[in-house]
């Protein structure tokens, strides 16, 4: 029997007044229109794990969130090690669609690099957060001491270290579309100096780590909230946090500047933990649309077409409604 898993959905301004400044971020009050369409072709069955729902954060408030897909047997629904928000079942022989929208409340402040923040010494880093310090299967830390020390050692400020680095990532390694390949490690990346916003946030983190520096990767939503819209088709955005005074604090070498209205969907060791879908067996992806913009929630609701004459966003000008 065919059944269709569908995630809370909330109405409008349930949680919007969740968020007070009590815990220093600054309060949600713009909208954003995050989702996905995906469509999967298989064969025989074929087990899947699927990771696009924004994660509860006290930065972002998901006012309303749907998520479909055909599955039978039922789908689990749970927290991976890292506290992202994960479903699992198996695709049955033929074409499973998959649909993911929600509306999400983001600050219109953008991301903060706070020019006093310092490193946590290693002996005051938790042991939970120690683990960013270290090599992982795409972010080869241990291959890049030398040149790390070399070129950003003499820098005492944890923030300017970071900065270095992003400015470092961000004039020598060469945004390519589509030239993101799944095998290449950080190291590798900096060797062929290109690649997509996954590799600009492996190279960074390697960098961070390779000077003790707590990072961890991040992948979601990046609307153009506050810039022009470049015209390329929206896509999933990865890019990192780094461990700062006891904070994770956003960083993206991919662009290099701060923005406004990110939605995260996960975070981990690198994209391992960030894979939008990870499959086991022989499932073609036929079909990968993404949506990520500004909207007036008095007129958009989630369901609804997914129409970009209603974005807020693609200028310089900021808007309020």
């Amino acid at each position: 029997m065919t059944s269709r898993h569908k995630a809370k959905r909330l109405p409008l301004g349930t949680l919007s007044s969740a968020i007070n400044n009590g815990d220093g971020n600054p309060a949600p009050n713009l909208t954003v229109r995050v989702g996905c369409r995906l469509v999967y072709e298989t064969m025989q069955p074929a087990p899947i794990l699927l990771l696009v729902r924004p994660r509860p954060d006290s930065e972002q408030v998901i006012l309303q969130e749907s998520l479909t897909f055909r599955c039978e047997g039922g789908a689990k629904e749970f927290q991976d090690a890292h506290g992202n928000i994960t479903h699992r079942w198996v695709l049955q022989p033929g074409q499973t669609t998959i649909v993911h929208d929600a509306l999400v409340q983001v600050s219109s402040l953008p991301d903060n690099f706070n020019p006093k923040t310092h490193s946590v010494p290693i002996e005051d880093i938790s042991s939970a957060i120690l683990r960013y310090t270290l090599p992982s299967r795409y972010c080869d830390s241990d291959k890049m001491l030398g040149f790390s020390m070399m070129q950003f050692g003499s820098l005492i400020n944890g923030v300017d270290r970071v900065i270095a680095i992003c400015n470092w990532v961000h004039r020598n390694i060469r945004y390519v579309t589509c030239s993101g390949r799944p095998d290449l490690s950080a190291s590798e990346v900096m060797m062929r100096g290109y690649g997509v916003c996954r590799d600009f946030a492996h190279v960074a983190i390697a960098l961070c780590r390779a000077l003790n520096i707590p990072a961890r990767y991040v992948t979601g939503h990046l609307p153009d909230i506050g810039c022009f819209d470049p015209g390329t088709p929206m896509d999933f955005h990865a890019y990192f946090e780094v461990y700062l005074e006891h904070q994770w604090r956003v960083f993206d070498a991919r662009f290099n500047t701060p923005r406004i209205g990110r939605v995260k969907i996960a975070h981990g060791l690198d994209a391992v933990d960030g894979s939008f879908a990870t499959t086991y067996g022989p499932a073609l992806l036929t079909y990968f649309e993404v949506w990520s913009y500004q909207v007036n929630p008095a007129f958009v609701s989630i369901g609804s077409p997914v129409d970009l004459s209603m974005r807020l966003d693609g200028t310089p000008l900021l808007r309020f409604v």
